[in-house]
């Protein structure tokens, strides 16, 4: 997992979503040049998604500048669920300008017409690509450092564009050497659009499954059953395991069965050592930990409370099984 960094008051991820307006209003300009060179109905849709690359890049900024606000009376488990929704509205930006290509492509297929000024407007739109392939990989290296979903998708999204343009570049440069075959043009179109598509729609998913609190990732579950069965024994009973992501923050809660005769202050101390150890793995991790008396059956309520339990994590003894 990463590990938080050392961050100044200026390294934060509103620094990087700040890069991404920045690289779309320059791009922007490259290649709605490149289209008024050509004519080319397939460098016109990459201009066009131009336009959504900057929609996203000020949304991402917007989100990112909300999440970044602390916990207060009205938002306790903070902001960073905000996240979700710019990934969210950010992948069907990215479907509805697929939309655009393709209608702008069947158009073109009705009214074939030859492009001017091929070769000066595909390298205008090859050094654009050049700009958006340096600021994702920046981009795409905060998103891990911050875990950050919002700069991974814009990340991606910049991405796509990139792998789009080249592709656009590529196959229109055809077209110097046999200007005949017009019909490459919007069939690029069409293909560029489909690629659009799909990543959009992953966008869409990964948000969707942020906003219904899906649970962390099975290897994630391990680290804090680990961390459970490294402090508390490898016989320990643990049950209700539940979590969530909101942005960057980890929320997790479960119920820990202990010996009743246990201290408050023993038990106290285990769970803190429990959390230490699982924070150390898992950034941003807000942990809350039930304890229950082992001997009590009351205790066994796993089927009530939800989550998984020690039983259904890997390494986990049998151990009692009321629940």
């Amino acid at each position: 997992m990463h590990m938080q960094a050392d961050l100044t008051d200026t390294d934060t991820p509103v620094r990087y979503a700040w890069y991404s307006v920045a690289a779309s209003l320059l791009t922007l300009g490259m290649k709605f040049g490149a289209w008024a060179m050509t004519d080319s109905v397939g460098l016109l849709s990459d201009a066009a998604e131009s336009f959504i690359n900057l929609a996203a890049g000020l949304m991402a900024l917007t989100a990112i500048t909300i999440a970044m606000r602390p916990a207060d009376e009205s938002h306790a488990y903070g902001h960073g669920k905000v996240e979700y929704f710019s990934s969210g509205v950010e992948g069907v930006l990215i479907i509805i300008a697929a939309v655009g290509i393709a209608w702008a492509s069947f158009d073109r297929f009705l009214h074939p017409r030859p492009l001017t000024s091929l070769g000066p407007g595909l390298i205008l739109a090859a050094v654009s690509s050049v700009v958006n392939f340096v600021t994702a990989k920046i981009m795409m290296r905060a998103a891990n450092r911050f875990d950050s979903i919002t700069l991974e998708a814009d990340a991606k999204h910049l991405l796509t564009d990139v792998w789009t343009s080249l592709g656009l570049v590529a196959g229109l440069s055809v077209l110097i050497l046999f200007p005949e075959y017009t019909v490459l043009d919007p069939i690029i179109a069409v293909l560029m659009a489909a690629n659009i598509v799909w990543t959009g729609v992953q966008l869409v998913q990964r948000a969707i499954k942020g906003l219904m609190d899906d649970a962390l990732p099975e290897e994630e579950l391990e680290i804090i059953a680990e961390a459970i069965r490294g402090r508390a024994g490898v016989d320990a009973v643990f049950h209700g395991l539940r979590t969530r992501k909101a942005g960057a923050l980890r929320f997790i809660d479960f119920h820990l069965l202990l010996p009743g005769a246990m201290s408050v202050k023993e038990s106290h101390d285990l769970c803190c050592d429990i959390e230490d150890d699982i924070k150390h793995k898992l950034d941003s991790a807000q942990i809350t930990i039930h304890v229950e008396p082992l001997e009590d059956r009351a205790s066994f309520d796993g089927k009530e409370t939800g989550g998984a339990c020690q039983h259904v994590l890997s390494g986990g003894s049998e151990g009692p099984v009321l629940e």
